[in-house]
């Protein structure tokens, strides 16, 4: 029978990184006008700092989401190559090995060893990675994959205050531009409590009360500079 049931954790790893660009896309645009328009208020520097924000983060993002992830690739690529080197040298002592494993979730010796036996028959470097290294293919990492959706998410979520600060008079731009991200923040912390199986409430609190501590510092640090100048 094959497997139906869906688990939050399967979701794990798009969603972190779809919320997390969506968010810091959103946030850091939308910080950046406020504190420009703080500082100066002219709507060509806000629209250049949003642009420019859009972009560099975007690109940011997917640097560093591909360096991190890449490391992460090359840690389990250098596992499975040791694996799979002991499993050629010493297949007995995998086998012990994998069995302790199985004893130790609560098999009884002589079962975890027929059921290592049998597991390592049809798929030895497999058992290893999945039970002794705890890889899978669903949180396998995937560089590529990671940063393109990293930079797609921060993008998005930077479009909003980028199209508010073209479009919204002078005058009301950071009250709105404020509003509609914190209405955007709610929104992404619920669909990302909904998806991963969180207190609704709580996914919610927490994205829009560090959204409103970013634009308020931004926000001062305009102002202050600003005053100065």
């Amino acid at each position: 029978m094959p497997h139906l049931e869906r688990h939050y954790r399967e979701s794990i790893g798009w969603l972190r990184a779809a919320v997390l660009g969506a968010n810091d896309g959103l946030i850091s645009t939308s910080s950046l006008v406020v504190g420009v328009v703080a500082a100066q208020a002219a709507r060509e520097p806000a629209l250049a700092a949003a642009v420019a924000g859009l972009v560099a983060g975007a690109l940011s993002m997917a640097a560093g989401e591909y360096v991190s992830v890449s490391s992460q690739a090359d840690t389990e690529a250098a596992d499975l190559a040791r694996e799979r080197r002991e499993l050629a040298t010493d297949p007995e002592h995998e086998r012990a090995e994998l069995a302790g494993i199985y004893e130790g979730r609560g098999l009884t010796p002589e079962l975890a060893k027929q059921v290592a036996v049998q597991l390592m028959a049809h798929d030895a470097l497999g058992a290893h990675a999945r039970d002794e290294l705890e890889m899978s293919d669903s949180t396998r990492a995937r560089p590529l994959q990671a940063a393109a959706a990293s930079a797609v998410a921060f993008a998005v979520g930077a479009v909003p205050p980028v199209l508010l600060t073209w479009w919204v008079p002078l005058a009301q731009l950071n009250t709105v531009l404020v509003g509609a991200t914190l209405a955007l923040l709610a929104l992404l912390g619920a669909v990302a409590a909904r998806q991963g199986g969180a207190p609704l409430g709580r996914g919610l609190l927490r994205v829009t009360f560090w959204g409103a501590v970013a634009m308020g510092c931004s926000a001062l640090v305009g102002h202050v500079f600003g005053t100065v100048i």
